[in-house]
């Protein structure tokens, strides 16, 4: 598997960290990026379009929206902010995820996300979106485009772009532009560039000490000295 020149993982390597669940993804940061333990995924729970979809995994591009007041700004200027995000997301290296910080309080007032804009961002290359704000339009989105949101409203209001290409932070993770993100319907977690490509060996590692523990605890006779055993086995797994 030939590593590219940017620095970025292969599509090969993308598919791999997409065949793990995300909470397999923090398990192995908890091993690779210790300092990492306490920070860097969402800590609240989120509203998963479609929860039996596969993980996503891709590039941040990111945004702040607001939708509670009508904006100060005109008609020209708002069009002119919406297709300068447009040609930023056009412009990301793919695969992108759109993680997008709503700014009202509390958040999700109006929705950015529906029919229009799903299928919009999945032709720009995006595979879905991470957002504090709402969704709606859930029976008419773009097919494959995942959405995590922290709720599900009816209306846009007056929703718009205020800011993008710069650091946001939804439920709990900060995501700079650039990030590698890893979501699915638990949540999501960034993954420090320079530990990606030893997620999966680490995860794989994991799994086969997790499974002599489970393998005793489903055998008959488990007690509590069975598991001791079980547990220094899996520790001499390497």
């Amino acid at each position: 598997m030939s590593e590219r020149m940017d620095g970025r993982l292969t599509d090969a390597e993308l598919d791999e960290l997409a065949s793990l669940d995300t909470p397999t993804v923090c398990n192995a940061l908890e091993v690779l990026a210790p300092e990492r333990r306490g920070h860097g995924f969402s800590t609240r729970p989120f509203v998963c379009a479609y929860p039996e979809a596969r993980p996503m995994v891709g590039y941040a591009v990111t945004g702040t929206i607001r939708a509670m007041h009508p904006p100060r700004e005109d008609a020209a200027t708002l069009r002119a902010t919406r297709l300068d995000w447009y040609r930023y997301v056009d412009a990301a290296p793919g695969p992108s995820i759109v993680v997008i910080q709503d700014l009202d309080q509390p958040p999700g007032f109006g929705a950015f996300w529906g029919e229009v804009h799903t299928t919009v961002h999945k032709g720009l290359g995006a595979l879905g979106v991470v957002t504090d704000g709402s969704v709606r339009d859930l029976d008419v989105c773009a097919p494959g485009f995942q959405m995590l949101a922290g709720c599900v409203g009816p209306s846009h209001a007056w929703v718009r772009i205020e800011h993008f290409g710069l650091p946001v932070t939804v439920h709990g993770m900060t995501v700079h532009p650039g990030d590698l993100l890893h979501a699915d319907r638990h949540g999501a977690v960034v993954i420090p560039h320079a530990v990606a490509r030893r997620v999966r060996a680490t995860a794989d590692l994991q799994a086969r000490r997790e499974a002599v523990i489970l393998e005793a605890a489903r055998a008959p006779g488990f007690n509590a000295d069975v598991l001791a055993r079980a547990i220094g086995e899996a520790d001499e797994i390497h």
